[in-house]
């Protein structure tokens, strides 16, 4: 045990190890089943061949943003500040950007490698069993959930490491400015994966809405073939743009989100005076290995998810391993908590014990999981909000439109009370740090999470295999349960991941606060009111400009698949092959062109009111950024959701109105037409939203130090000049005395 204490920062690497080991093994076992015919790996070549050439024009041009945001970040760290406001940062924060950047593009990467593979092997698959369907497509998502645990944990454990026998003496306490320093550099890291995670997640959604939109559109709504059907010369790039999106971009997305969480409760556990064994670095170490344990009962948990026979339930199934890992790693987080804090603690005055730490740990992991919940409840088949929508498509397009808006709008209101509730109660409990602190709880099963979200798309390109190659009814019929079940885990891995956002940028509020030198907003300061108002605005803007660059390339998408539909004749009797690298490169073309202006919003803001006008205003900016931005993100999410389950709901038939209804009848094309508004709100707009209000908050903390509030302020020092020589002309002014030293001391600690 002794041996243990002083050694616990170097085994925390060993736990993303172990993750990135069992991440092997999976893709390894998903590689080795049977991939099918020779039509159906033809198919499947064009997806990863397509996915592949997505992610090297991306990264092409990511390329040219990382280097020159390195050295930004490379002059910056060269500033030292002065003597009442120093600057705690180095150089190498240009070399902690580029691994995270590296880092969370590799994460990506890898999720969608064995995406493409996967999905093949899960048609094939289908073809025996759904149990075994399941199987090979739920291996398939936890290579992405285990791999992005593992690469975080690992990257940001030896990072630390590194970092803190560079700037730290041996045997200095927790709170020196070298340990400031360290995990100041190591904000770095989390800058490049939440920059790499917002291109790629805006990326990566015009991309998949483009293709889908022009798929269903033309194929579906105008020449009346299956939205699958090998004769859409649109349905190739369909099938990438679940890759690329749904897979590579969330996984970069909630790889930047779970190395957000542990850098912001890093960063407020330094604040915290800790008598521990460890230096006092106990409240800096506990996230890193909360994380770590919850990786591990993610990877237990996994072996749980399986089904028996064709009638049992494959939302179950997963449910089951959700809630062991929730279980299992609350029942660690106990032992780890006690065993690392002391007793007692305080930070910023605010003192709290070790078991309230824990309770903060198990409001997040509540949290996380009552958003799991409500968002299933809104976007499942079979319950009210999609019921609702699907008996107002009986009347047509625009009530169906209605409905799902209506629906949308509702479905934030118990989340939101649900975060209220979670802000308050870890609040109450341990401070800014139990808000943190229950922020790394709700992210501590990512891995599980991600596993179930990635699973989604490998069942959807599936199907799509399937409905291509010309497969028995029953295969396609197994595939569309698998992704029907996937519509609703990627709605709710949304909403997860809306609340950690949530969290996480108050963590890292608070945080920046601490560092900028300001103890509240004041928004009576109508500069302040300003950057509020402008900050509520910022979702907006990023909304729109992402939903005009889906519009904009589906368009596209439709002229070019009309026109092959017109020119190349024989497609419809299958006796030519549409062109389907021309509609791959549409998207491919117009998603690296449009991520650009969204992506810059939320890089470029912060700095600008924060250098502008200091840190208050810019404190005011996040706040607007962050509500507004938590409500457009659930809203969109569970509207596009909704709407797409509506749709789903006819192929197997629906009663509305007291008649049956099925596809191709007028109900379901209404239902076609809100799954197409729907596109770009959950799979491109929606979900940017916890990135972009995520990413400020990184950013406004990377600046923190250059733009701090200190006592180096002209005006201040000559106050506080003023008061030093009336205390020194009357030696015998009670009063006087304890005026000074109530001044003194708040302008010291403003």
């Amino acid at each position: 045990m002794i041996f243990l204490q002083q050694n616990l920062i170097y085994f925390i690497p060993l736990f993303g190890l172990i993750g990135i080991l069992v991440m092997a093994f999976q893709s390894a076992w998903v590689t080795r089943q049977e991939a099918g015919d020779k039509n159906m790996n033809e198919l499947a070549g064009y997806i990863a061949d397509g996915a592949m050439a997505f992610l090297k024009a991306e990264w092409k041009v990511l390329s040219y943003f990382v280097i020159i945001a390195g050295i930004l970040l490379a002059w910056s760290g060269t500033l030292t500040g002065s003597a009442a406001s120093p600057i705690h940062s180095s150089p190498i924060i240009a070399i902690a950007f580029l691994i995270g950047a590296v880092f969370s593009a590799f994460a990506g990467y890898l999720g969608m490698r064995i995406a493409t593979k996967a999905n093949v092997r899960t048609t094939q698959a289908a073809r025996t069993s759904l149990a075994q369907a399941l199987k090979v497509s739920f291996r398939g998502g936890t290579v992405m959930g285990f791999g992005v645990a593992g690469l975080a944990i690992l990257g940001l454990g030896t990072l630390f490491i590194i970092l803190y026998h560079t700037f730290v003496h041996p045997g200095a306490p927790a709170s020196t400015a070298e340990l400031k320093k360290t995990i100041e550099v190591l904000a770095g890291f989390s800058l490049g994966a939440e920059s790499i995670a917002l291109f790629a997640r805006v990326g990566g959604g015009i991309y998949t809405k483009a293709a889908d939109v022009g798929a269903d559109l033309v194929g579906k709504v105008e020449a009346g073939i299956p939205e699958d059907d090998v004769r859409n010369p649109a349905t190739i790039a369909d099938n990438v743009g679940d890759n690329v999106g749904d897979v590579a971009g969330m996984g970069a997305d909630l790889f930047g989100s779970y190395v957000a969480t542990i850098l912001a409760t890093m960063v407020l556990g330094q604040e915290i005076v800790s008598k521990d064994l460890f230096g006092g670095m106990a409240p800096v170490l506990l996230p890193m290995l909360i994380a770590g344990l919850g990786l591990v009962f993610s990877i237990v948990a996994s072996l749980f998810v399986k089904i028996t026979k064709e009638t049992d339930s494959v939302q179950s199934a997963l449910n089951i391993g959700n809630w062991l890992s929730i279980v299992l790693t609350a029942i660690a987080s106990f032992f780890a908590v006690r065993w690392l804090l002391p007793p007692v603690m305080s930070i910023r005055g605010f003192e709290f014990t070790s078991l309230s730490v824990y309770y903060a740990i198990l409001i997040g992991l509540l949290v996380g999981t009552l958003m799991s919940l409500i968002t299933e409840y809104y976007t499942a088949m079979g319950n009210r909000p999609v019921n609702s929508i699907i008996q107002q498509s009986s009347t047509g397009h625009a009530t169906n439109i209605i409905g799902g808006l209506s629906v949308g709008m509702e479905s934030t209101v118990l989340p939101i009370l649900v975060l209220a509730a979670g802000i308050y109660a870890s609040y109450y409990f341990a401070g800014f740090y139990g808000v943190a602190i229950a922020a790394a709880g709700m992210m501590a099963t990512t891995a599980m999470q991600l596993a179930i979200d990635a699973f989604g798309p490998i069942a959807d390109n599936a199907g799509g295999i399937a409905e291509m190659s010309g497969l028995p009814k029953e295969v396609r019929e197994r595939t569309d349960m698998l992704d029907a079940v996937g519509n609703t885990t990627a709605a709710t891995g949304k909403g997860f991941a809306i609340a950690s956002a949530a969290l996480t940028s108050l963590a890292l509020f608070a945080a920046f606060a601490g560092i900028s030198g300001i103890t509240a907003i004041d928004i009576y300061k109508a500069n302040v009111l300003a950057g509020l108002f402008v900050g509520g605005m910022i979702p907006f803007i990023f909304s729109s400009l992402c939903i005009a660059a889906v519009g904009r390339a589906a368009m596209a998408m439709v002229q070019e698949v009309r026109r092959q539909f017109k020119e190349i004749p024989g497609i419809m009797e299958y006796k030519a092959k549409p062109e389907y690298e021309k509609c791959v490169a549409i998207s491919t073309e117009a998603s690296i062109r449009e991520m650009m202006l969204p992506g810059a919003i939320a890089l470029i803001a912060p700095i600008i009111v924060g250098f502008t006008f200091g840190p208050e205003v810019l404190g005011g900016l996040l706040a607007g950024v962050t509500v507004s931005g938590v409500l457009m993100g659930i809203f969109q999410s569970n509207a596009g959701g909704a709407w797409d389950n509506a749709k789903k709901s006819f192929e197997k038939g629906v009663m509305v109105a007291g008649k049956m209804e099925y596809k191709g009848s007028d109900p379901h094309k209404a239902s076609v037409t809100g799954d197409t508004v729907g596109d770009p709100f959950k799979d491109t707009s929606g979900p940017s939203m916890n990135i972009l209000i995520k990413l400020m908050s990184i950013v406004s903390l990377i600046i923190a130090p250059h733009i701090a509030v200190g006592i180096s302020n002209p005006g201040t020092t000559e106050i506080r000049k003023e008061i030093q020589i009336s205390k020194s002309t009357d030696s015998k002014g009670k009063i006087k005395i304890d005026t000074v030293k109530n001044v003194t001391d708040t302008l010291v600690h403003p």
